[in-house]
């Protein structure tokens, strides 16, 4: 089954005390992606959030991205770190001096400069995560990079809550923090009592991206496009991912895009293209790939059944003279 995607804009509530632009009540709009631990769905993600702030404006949020690890090499950096904090217990800041033992973690996450000048002594979890850890971190690194994505890596971005697993990711400015930000949490789903699923996603306070937009100067988000049927459905058998780009490039170009993950034969891609109504399949094989070429076949409409091979870089606007067709 092809991964379960969804997106939400909602009021929310939140239990801690109230600062700039973090109300009791706030709205939060976010996207979800269950069904898969493929680590360009991490970078799907957040490009999508990063398209958001290019969309408005937005120019002086930075993205900082890290690697909190898994359930096999998560505890021992856990162990590292605490032995760490116990030889600098003193020296942490009033809040976390007598309860750094509980969530360790938080230490790093922590902004008064007490515990900041003791992080930075602190071991590194990039150091410890387990080789299956570090070859996903290491993708979503390589797939921002292929989007032009740029990111810091953060030793101490861990987020406030503690279900995180592997990437985490967040948005901001010298001027405000915390724009929007999320990661994966494979093992949430099956902690409220749902079946075991991989996840990840993102969440956003629009009265933060408010905040953000008046700093930046920038006033009007423009015109809000309401959801709509899929344009096209991206099929990658080329072997080189080649579908990252792709889908990235025809989304920058207006068009409503899907694609496959976690590396499916062509025919199960092209059955999830049929199920997800998409108007037209792009198709990139070996070949194809090499020449420069997509092949195109119109999935619904008039002109179904048609097709064609058109120029990589004149895709974007075959499709939308098919899509702007009955």
């Amino acid at each position: 089954m092809p991964p379960f995607k969804a997106w939400y804009a909602a009021p929310m509530f939140r239990y801690e005390r109230p600062q700039a632009g973090r109300f009791r009540q706030h709205h939060q709009l976010g996207v979800e992606i269950l069904g898969t631990d493929d680590p360009m769905a991490d970078v799907e993600v957040i490009s999508l959030l990063a398209a958001l702030y290019a969309d408005l404006g937005l120019s002086s949020l930075r993205l900082r991205v890290n690697s909190l690890g898994d359930k096999s090499c998560a505890p021992g950096y856990r162990e590292q770190l605490l032995a760490h904090l116990e030889s600098h217990g003193d020296e942490l800041c009033d809040e976390h001096r007598y309860k750094w033992a509980v969530n360790p973690l938080r230490i790093l996450d922590c902004k008064r400069p007490e515990c900041r000048k003791v992080s930075a002594g602190a071991p590194r979890l990039r150091d410890a995560l387990c080789e299956d850890c570090r070859r996903h971190f290491a993708e979503v690194l390589g797939g921002l990079d292929r989007l032009a994505i740029g990111y810091e890596q953060d030793d101490c971005l861990v987020r406030g809550l503690d279900y995180y697993t592997r990437t985490t990711f967040e948005y901001g400015s010298d001027v405000i923090e915390g724009v929007g930000g999320g990661g994966r949490y494979d093992g949430l789903v099956a902690a409220l009592g749902g079946p075991e699923v991989s996840g990840v996603g993102f969440g956003a306070g629009i009265e933060r991206i408010l905040l953000a937009c008046d700093a930046d100067g920038v006033l009007s988000a423009g015109e809000l496009r309401l959801s709509r049927a899929l344009d096209a459905f991206v099929v990658d058998s080329s072997g080189a991912g080649i579908a990252l780009e792709i889908s990235h490039e025809l989304r920058a170009a207006g068009l409503a895009v899907d694609r496959a993950f976690d590396g499916r034969s062509m025919k199960a891609q092209l059955k999830a293209a049929d199920r997800s109504g998409a108007r037209v399949a792009c198709m990139v094989g070996a070949d194809d790939l090499a020449d420069g070429l997509v092949t195109i076949r119109v999935l619904r409409g008039s002109d179904a059944h048609l097709q064609e091979k058109v120029a990589r870089d004149g895709l974007a606007a075959r499709l939308c003279q098919i899509t702007r067709s009955p």
